[in-house]
């Protein structure tokens, strides 16, 4: 199934991918600012086309459109940000990407936030989001709030809403829902195969040995999390950021403070190989990108924070399969 895609605040291409993975033929024009993803969508998808900045696109300057997809950035919503909602200039963004649904009228839309959308300014934000949506017209919308360790063993809740035409024909009962409790993701185990995501490396500082040690009990670890950051200085106690490497770690964060919790109460950070597996995304996705047409190196710094800002390609895979009678 062949589809033109506008990929909005596009990062490292999880949306791309995971539609890529449920066998559509993708042909993807990119928005993005921030060099160092661009590079790494360049890299990974050769054949796309970057349009610049979400604000200087126009639909008339591009082909027919199928596919818009965006995560918008999400820190005003965030229920770890200041919550300014709708107010910060980062969250208003959304209407640049909803002027575009408007001037391209895809066939369908898919837009993907963080849970605390759903309470930013005691919920008037949503439902300031969702009556621009209906503005639009001609589109029904569905949302689910779905989590990634559905499908990979990482705790990270997000809003989906998929918009789609409504002269969209066939017997169509809704793409949603999709997840543990039933839709496309019912013959699919808990965690898939490649949810072993953790290395044998123990990486964390210059000389790749162990960040630190602590043979007191479990419960007192979170005093070496207090202490540790990236840069080896201080930083307030994250609940459940410290975790044991047999469970389910919490959303990734840019990889600042995600440590693993080893044998003997050995503690290390998360490898960057690691942080794309809980993402979805195969090993060293984030290794390399294209910067003025030269192959470079990206540093861990940026691997880190590109996967922390990424959409899970499993869970947009899920949601991409139930949304191909839309496109038929």
């Amino acid at each position: 199934m062949k589809i033109t895609q506008l990929d909005l605040f596009s990062g490292i291409g999880g949306f791309h991918l995971g539609f890529e993975r449920a066998g559509y033929e993708v042909t993807s024009f990119f928005s993005e600012i921030d060099k160092h993803a661009i590079a790494v969508y360049k890299h990974q998808f050769p054949k796309s086309t970057y349009v610049g900045s979400v604000t200087d696109v126009r639909g008339g300057d591009l082909p027919r459109i199928d596919l818009i997809t965006f995560g918008s950035p999400c820190q005003d919503f965030s229920l770890a940000g200041k919550r300014k909602g709708m107010e910060g200039d980062r969250s208003s963004l959304i209407l640049e990407a909803i002027r575009l649904i408007r001037e391209c009228r895809p066939r369908v839309f898919i837009w993907e936030n963080v849970k605390g959308t759903f309470s930013s300014n005691s919920g008037e934000d949503f439902s300031a989001i969702l009556q621009e949506f209906t503005n639009i017209g001609g589109y029904r919308l569905e949302w689910q709030l779905l989590n990634t360790s559905w499908f990979l063993p990482q705790n990270r809740e997000r809003i989906y809403l998929v918009g789609y035409s409504t002269t969209t024909g066939g017997d169509w009962r809704g793409v949603f829902p999709v997840g543990e409790d039933g839709g496309a993701t019912d013959e699919l185990p808990r965690h898939n195969p490649r949810a072993n995501t953790i290395t044998t490396r123990y990486t964390g500082n210059a000389n790749g040995s162990f960040i630190g040690e602590h043979q007191q009990p479990a419960q007192e670890v979170k005093q070496i999390g207090a202490r540790l950051d990236s840069n080896g200085g201080t930083q307030p106690y994250q609940q459940d950021r410290v975790y044991d490497a047999d469970g389910i770690v919490p959303a990734l964060n840019r990889g600042k403070s995600d440590l693993i919790i080893k044998n003997n109460y050995r503690i290390r950070r998360l490898t960057p190989i690691e942080c794309e597996r809980l993402q979805g995304f195969p090993d060293n996705h984030t290794a390399f990108g294209i910067y003025d047409d030269q192959k470079k190196p990206m540093t861990n710094t940026q691997r880190y924070k590109q996967c922390g800002n990424a959409v899970t390609v499993d869970v947009v895979q899920a949601v991409a399969e139930q949304c191909k009678p839309l496109f038929k």
